[in-house]
């Protein structure tokens, strides 16, 4: 057994009397071993077994047999520190001595495996020193006394040898190369901000559009419900001529407004309002009879012009059978006649304007077709004689026709006058020619032209009307189909006026007429108006039945005065 030298700085005596080399302890009790010193440092070289390989024992490199004790080391000076003026390792050193028995796991290290770098413990500070004062750099620090461990009790246990292989990694990159930087952190930064920039951006684009969008959903709510903001102009068309196509319904009514008057008529404690037409540019003025009636022989007649001026009327003429009178204004100028036209040109369906004053609403315009022609009607009969009854093979039209619209024009496409309105169709069922007042049905009733022109030229020239006649007393009772010659003459005289046209033509009482130029004829009053649709002097061609035989006889009309 060797004997060591109890006075060895740091040495502890073992169990069996050997000496083995005390462990620097860290500040938190574990052990570190402490490299082997180069060779040339100050520390004696350690005896060396033959073969090269050093005696697993002495780990320190300094030999428990050493004549001289081994220097020392500072407490501030860890033990890898190379010592002044001498050259720094030039790659760190392992942590441990080469293993010569190559115990695995890892056997002896290679260089591609450098150990990590020695953290020596650090000095305790002294009593009453702060703690944390950063150390003095090593150049400048003075040279401490060197303090020789206490010795360790012989008995006392030997201290715990921590495993140097616990803390090792072999991949650990050197302690004297520096930590993995990025390439250029400069960059990654202004890569970052420009990041957040975008972001930034994209945040408040997106925060813009909403306020965008819902500032637009209120104010087009708003628009919505309050129409605007400010004062409202919608748009509208502009100025346009006032000229129209002349077949145009307003066309004609431009045309034609100008020529139609009101007639406001007034006498005998009655009064009425109806319509006419001018003839001529002398004054005078078409109208119905049963307008200018309440008048008499001494009542007030105004003409009121479209212009709005107004002249005092006189009748001319008038006839209750036909339903027309002329009457006429002095003193009026820049009179416009309106054309009259052909109403034995209309057809069923033709295109009609009617002009008026129903309900004593002036220059009221309404337009239609013609739906029906020759259409057998009466109207009238207020005097129980039969006296004031008018028959009239009229021109049935849907244009709206009121009372105010007797005795105005009925307009065709062209504007030209083709018919009289004199009377519409009551909703009672009754037809008269001021048709009640329960206003327009659809079916109005006019005076063919053909027939008002000449009556109203015969009323301008003698005051009065010729009606042409046949020459027979009706039966009016008759219920069957046709028109049949009385018995009896109504004034006491015979059926069958002698020298008369009927008589001539061999009509005797009795007999049944059954049509007019080949025309059925069903009743009294439908053999009437056709008759007076024609002229005094016209042939007529006449059907007839006596005793179960048809026969046709033909005949001259002739005419009241003749009677």
């Amino acid at each position: 057994m060797n004997e060591g030298k109890p006075g060895t700085p740091g040495a502890s005596e073992g169990p069996d009397g050997d000496f083995v080399l005390a462990r620097p302890e860290r500040p938190d009790g574990d052990y570190e071993l402490p490299r082997p010193h180069d060779a040339t440092a100050s520390t004696p070289a350690a005896d060396v077994p033959d073969g090269g390989a050093p005696d697993p024992r002495h780990r320190g490199g300094t030999s428990a047999d050493a004549s001289e004790p081994a220097p020392a080391q500072s407490a501030d000076i860890p033990a890898s520190t190379p010592a002044p003026g001498a050259d720094a390792p030039a790659h760190p050193q392992p942590l441990h001595d080469p293993d010569p028995y190559s115990t695995p796991p890892y056997g002896e290290p290679g260089p591609w495996a450098p150990a990590p770098p020695v953290q020596h413990p650090a000095a305790t500070p002294a009593h009453g020193v702060a703690v944390g004062v950063p150390p003095v750099p090593h150049e400048a620090a003075p040279a401490a006394p060197v303090t020789p461990a206490a010795p360790v009790a012989q008995d006392a246990p030997a201290a715990p040898v921590t495993d140097p292989w616990a803390r090792y990694d072999p991949w650990a990159a050197p302690a004297a190369v520096a930590p993995l930087q990025q390439a250029d952190p400069v960059e990654e930064d202004v890569r970052r901000r420009r990041g957040r920039r975008r972001r930034a951006l994209a945040g408040g684009a997106l925060v813009i559009a909403l306020v965008s969008g819902v500032a637009g959903g209120v104010v087009g709510v708003q628009l919505e419900r309050n129409g605007g903001i400010g004062a409202v102009e919608l748009p509208q068309a502009g100025v346009e001529a006032p000229d129209r196509d002349p077949d145009s319904v307003a066309g004609i009514a431009a045309q034609a407004l100008p020529s139609v008057v009101t007639l406001h008529v007034s006498g005998g404690g009655k009064a009425g309002t109806g319509t006419g037409f001018v003839l001529d540019d002398r004054g005078h003025i078409l109208t119905n009879d049963h307008v200018v009636e309440p008048a008499g022989e001494d009542g007030d007649i105004t003409v009121t012009f479209h212009s709005g001026d107004t002249a005092e009327a006189t009748v001319v003429g008038r006839d209750s059978g036909y339903d027309l009178a002329v009457v006429r204004v002095k003193g009026v100028r820049g009179l416009a006649p309106l054309p009259l036209g052909n109403s034995d040109n209309v057809q069923v369906g033709d295109p009609v304007v009617a002009i008026g004053a129903p309900f004593d609403l002036a220059g009221t315009v309404t337009s239609g077709i013609i739906s029906a022609r020759e259409r057998p009607i009466t109207a009238g009969g207020e005097k129980g004689d039969g006296s004031d009854v008018s028959y009239v093979d009229a021109l049935q039209t849907d244009a709206p026709i009121n009372p105010g619209n007797s005795g105005g024009p009925l307009l065709d496409g062209k504007g030209r006058v083709i018919g009289i309105n004199s009377a519409i169709r009551s909703a009672d069922g009754g037809l008269d020619p001021e048709g009640g007042q329960s206003g327009s049905i659809g079916l109005g009733f006019a005076i063919p032209i053909n027939q008002g022109k000449r009556v109203a030229e015969e009323l301008i020239e003698t005051g009065k009307a010729t009606h042409p006649v046949i020459g027979i007393t009706l039966d009016m009772e008759y219920s069957g189909d046709g028109a049949r010659v009385a018995a009896e003459g109504s004034d006491g005289g015979p059926p069958v006026s002698t020298g008369g046209p009927g008589a001539e033509a061999g009509i005797r009482p009795g007999d049944v007429i059954t049509k007019v130029d080949g025309r059925p004829v069903h009743s009294g009053e439908e053999l009437i108006v056709k008759t007076r649709a024609h002229r005094p002097g016209d042939r007529l061609e006449l059907t007839l039945e006596r005793g179960g035989e048809e026969r046709t006889v033909s005949l001259v009309l002739g005419s009241s005065d003749d009677g």
